[in-house]
Parts: C-alpha cells; sequence; structure tokens
C-alpha cells in the first residue's frame, strides 16, 4: 500500500497545476460547459479551483484559527478580464504557487483551522491535492482533452472522500449521510490496473454504526470494476458507472443509491 507524505502531496499539487493550465491555451473555448457541473463554464471552474488553491495557501500562511471570508483573500475571484486565456493562466499558476509556498513554510502537523476534524496543514495539503485531481477531470472534459492522474493520487481521492463521507454521518442533520446506513451492504471498488505496490480495492460497508471500509478483495453487493482512473471518477461523479473501461457486477440500485447521495463535490 503507498501512502502519500506532505511532500508527496505539495509535489502532486504542483504537477497538477501545471496539468490544469495546459488546458488553458489560445484556442480553448473557456465558455464551454463542464459537463459533469454544467452551472460552470470552463472559466468558471478554473476561477473556483483556484480561488480555493488562495484560500487554503492564506489560512497556512496565516495559520488561522478560524475561518477566512471570501472578501480577505486577495484576487480570490481571478483576473478582472474575462475570456483571457493568458491572463487566467498567469493567475492561477500564481495560485497554485502561492500555496505550494505556503504549505512549504509549514509543517504537516501545524494547526491551521479547516472544517474538518483535523485541524492541520497537511489536511490542506491533502485536500487541494484531490480537490485539484477531481475538478482537473471536469476541465478536460470540458475542454475536450485527455485526463490522467497518478494511480496513487487517484486511489488517495477515493480513500479521503469515504473519510469525508464519515465525518458528514456525524451531522445529525445532514440527510443524505444519514441515509447511507443501511445495515451492513457492502460496494467493492476493484481497480483492474494498479501498480504493484499500490492497493487500490476497496470493500465499503454501509453500517448503522456508521460507514466502515477495508483494503480488500472480496464479494459484495454490488462492485465497481475497471482501469483506477475510470473508477476513480466514476467514484466522484464524473463518468457513468458502466462508461468506458467500468463493469457494475451485483445490485446497481445500490451503488447509484450511493452516488446519488455523496454527490457534495
Amino acid at each position: 500500500m503507498i501512502t502519500l507524505t506532505y511532500a508527496d502531496h505539495i509535489a502532486h499539487t504542483e504537477r497538477q497545476v501545471t496539468l490544469l493550465r495546459s488546458l488553458l491555451t489560445s484556442d480553448t473555448d473557456l465558455t464551454a460547459t463542464v459537463p459533469t457541473c454544467p452551472d460552470w463554464t470552463l472559466e468558471e471552474l478554473v476561477r473556483h479551483v483556484g480561488g480555493a488553491l488562495r484560500w487554503a495557501a492564506l489560512l497556512v500562511s496565516e495559520r488561522a484559527t478560524g475561518n477566512i471570508p471570501d472578501e480577505q483573500v486577495p484576487l480570490l475571484d481571478g483576473p478582472a478580464e474575462r475570456g483571457d486565456a493568458a491572463a487566467l493562466d498567469t493567475w492561477f499558476g500564481e495560485s497554485g504557487r502561492l500555496l505550494a509556498e505556503a504549505l512549504r513554510a509549514a509543517a504537516p502537523d501545524t494547526p491551521v483551522w479547516s472544517w474538518y476534524q483535523d485541524h492541520t496543514a497537511g489536511f490542506w495539503a491533502r485536500r487541494m491535492c484531490n480537490e485539484l485531481a477531481v475538478h482537473r477531470a471536469d476541465a478536460a472534459l470540458a475542454a475536450g482533452r485527455p485526463y490522467e492522474v497518478a494511480p496513487e493520487v487517484a486511489a488517495d481521492t477515493i480513500e479521503e472522500w469515504l473519510e469525508i463521507v464519515r465525518f458528514a454521518q456525524q451531522d445529525p442533520d445532514d440527510k443524505d449521510a444519514a441515509e447511507l446506513r443501511r445495515g451492513g451492504l457492502t460496494l467493492h471498488l476493484h481497480a483492474t490496473d494498479a501498480p504493484a505496490g499500490l492497493d487500490a480495492e476497496w470493500l465499503i460497508e454501509l453500517a448503522d454504526g456508521g460507514l466502515a471500509w477495508r483494503r480488500e478483495h472480496t464479494k459484495a453487493d454490488v462492485a465497481l470494476r475497471g482501469p483506477l482512473a475510470e473508477v476513480m471518477m466514476a467514484f466522484h461523479r464524473r463518468q457513468a458507472p458502466d462508461a468506458g473501461g467500468l463493469d457494475v457486477l451485483g445490485d446497481r440500485r445500490l451503488l447509484d443509491f450511493w452516488l446519488e447521495r455523496t454527490k457534495w463535490g
């Protein structure tokens, strides 16, 4: 099993900033609708992600003890000129640089406010790395370009999302998360192309006491099987579970039930 370190998350964040910037060429249609986030154009998606990078960078650099409002984040919304791919690219690159510098100036256990139970710089390194991985898929789909992701990052996005869903179940007002207590029904995610050393299978139990999972190859009520990048995209609702190289084995309704109730991101 490969575990990403704090330095790994920073390095992968920088690589993904570069990969997303490669989509922002002069012939890119910034007004293209993002198929997986249809309320956004490609430009609006990039501005959202870049703003999130800047917000996280400020939280870490300030060692924030509470949330920082949007209006206090410099250039959160991006360049004033709309439709300018070069200006958007420069701004987005600067957003990534600010986050990487803030994270490198901190340690993984440096106290920093977060909306999650982990209040450290390490949380933000991982969260923004995985935020980029998923939204970069959105951007590639909108731009009509291929999408690739490092296997260890794809696996980490799945593991982190399971942790976030379990955290959401602690909120008594979160009805979707509460409905995932299903008497122990199980889902199995199975990546067929994981490299040596990367354990990319999960048995997910929708237990009444809260979500549980372990990395194991075993039978389940429903299984999602295929290449890791496609499993990751389907798990994050970026492609249909039975599209491309994916197979759904067993109770498809249970998989749909899960996906419908984990659509926050």
